[in-house]
């Protein structure tokens, strides 16, 4: 059986800030380099595109179908139950990961909840389900990403069962601890192994991603700088021991 590979610190705060910086486009092209072709959430999307950039650790919440048997909605134990439970032990500045198996029939939570958590510092909240109370979700001061909306109560469809387990969420197996970033294009997990090279990298390919970016709207076709060769590497070197002057460009251009 494969252990959980939690995470036996917390996230250092120079990553978290290094990973608000850069897109998720940039980091699926870095774990593709390193072999990992699966770490973007299929069909899950910001409910209120915008908002800041999410990074956080992930904090976990399994959802089952619901079954009669189980109980009542309108007769729950705040105490015992495990989202109720979640919503008040989930660490701050952690990601609530939900595992709604791609169903958005019924709500995975709604708006209280996700305004208690906000309260309490939760950096965000991701579902392949839905949330109820989506408008009123969307203009709260946390990122939120779901499937599609879902009006009706979380008992029509899931019951949850288990907190911080291994779960799946948007087509990606997502464990305790692992850096989940999400921005206006949808979320990628990050193993946590490896969170703070990817976020180095991911910085350092950003920027030299600006200065051929300052090189195309100057005219030059891609051939010669994009994907970036030693020549144009060297000429960023030089752009950003100017001060990143883009008439520093114009100046290695002569």
């Amino acid at each position: 059986m494969t252990e959980t590979p939690q995470a036996e610190f917390p996230l250092a705060d120079e990553v978290r800030e290094k990973l608000r910086k850069v897109s998720t486009a940039t980091l699926t092209t870095l774990l593709l380099r390193r072999g990992f072709k699966n770490t973007f959430m299929k069909a899950v999307y910001p409910i209120a595109p915008g908002k800041r950039q999410m990074v956080g650790e992930a904090y976990t919440l399994r959802l089952v179908p619901f079954r009669e048997d189980l109980g009542s909605i309108f007769s729950r134990d705040n105490s015992r139950d495990v989202q109720r439970v979640t919503v008040e032990t989930i660490p701050p500045g952690h990601v609530l990961v939900i595992d709604s198996r791609g169903d958005a029939g019924a709500a995975s939570c709604g708006e209280i909840l996700v305004m208690r958590m906000m309260v309490r510092g939760v950096e965000g909240i991701v579902t392949d389900g839905g949330f109820r109370d989506s408008p009123s979700i969307g203009a709260l001061d946390i990122p939120t990403y779901q499937s599609a909306p879902a009006a009706p109560p979380i008992m029509v469809k899931h019951y949850p069962v288990e907190a911080n387990g291994v779960i799946a969420c948007g087509g990606l197996t997502v464990f305790p601890g692992d850096v989940v970033v999400g921005d206006q294009e949808g979320v990628v997990v990050v193993p946590r192994a490896i969170a703070a090279e990817i976020a180095d990298e991911a910085v350092e390919k950003e920027d030299i991603e600006e200065f051929i970016a300052l090189c195309v709207l100057a005219g030059e076709p891609i051939n010669d700088i994009y994907p970036p060769t030693p020549a144009l590497l060297e000429r960023h070197a030089e752009w950003a021991r100017n001060g990143r002057k883009s008439n520093a460009m114009e100046r290695m251009k002569a």
